[in-house]
């Protein structure tokens, strides 16, 4: 199953379901690993609901979540964190922030896209805001993914030929790009914000690296075909 990777060994999984909209449920049914952790936020539960899927933590102000679920849940014994409605964050970055305290080495994020722009765009945008260096913090939606790759590092790219990636500066450049293994390979380039010389780049086979030496960079992956 082609994945998005760092190089560093994973620890503690944590699944985090937003309200937005699943893709393909069954796809990510079966991406969902026993040892797997897992939180909602608000209305996220609904998905763990459907996909049969008992979360340790729901976490928001709960305006999307019926008050009989919500009773159903209490009495699973699943943690509820509910906040006020007037608040600074929005209910995905409070289930973020729970995951980061719960110790995760890695969190993919589901269930984040979809329905309205801003906060699709705001979804993403976490990504790159949350203290999470040195951990595996993905974006999934069916046969795509996203996450961020900060400077100094590196980004193992796990897939098939054909497979595609793109990449997108969060700041007004990102220095020192070089990619190995894709069909269009960059060395020590300088990508400035809004160009699109780093989008639909293709996998050339089943191992690609993106190396970064200053800023950020949103990575895109688009499986041709196959599981998410």
């Amino acid at each position: 199953m082609p994945v998005i990777t760092r190089t560093r060994e994973m620890k503690l999984r944590i699944i985090v379901f937003a309200n937005g909209e699943l893709e393909d449920p069954e796809a990510l049914r079966r991406l969902i690993r026993p040892d797997d952790l897992i939180i909602a936020a608000d209305g996220g539960a609904l998905h763990c609901r459907n996909l049969g899927l008992k979360p340790s933590a729901v976490v928001g102000d709960l305006d999307s979540l019926p008050v009989e679920e919500q009773k159903r849940l209490e009495t699973l014994g699943v943690e509820m964190l509910k906040y006020p409605a007037h608040k600074d964050f929005t209910d995905l970055e409070l289930a973020l922030q729970k995951a980061l305290e719960s110790g995760a080495e890695e969190i993919l994020i589901a269930g984040a896209m979809g329905g309205r722009w801003d906060m699709s765009m705001a979804n993403v945008l976490l990504l790159a805001s949350l203290d999470c260096e040195g951990k595996d913090v993905r974006l999934v939606d069916g046969r795509q993914e996203i996450m961020v790759l900060r400077g100094g590092g590196e980004l193992t790219v796990r897939g098939a030929p054909g497979d595609v990636f793109s990449l997108m500066p969060l700041g007004s450049e990102a220095v020192g790009i070089t990619l190995e293994g894709f069909e269009y390979p960059l060395v020590e380039a300088t990508v400035k914000r809004g160009s699109t010389i780093g989008v639909s780049n293709v996998l050339a086979g089943h191992r690609s690296v993106v190396h970064l030496k200053e800023g950020l960079l949103l990575c895109f992956l688009t499986r041709a075909g196959g599981d998410a």
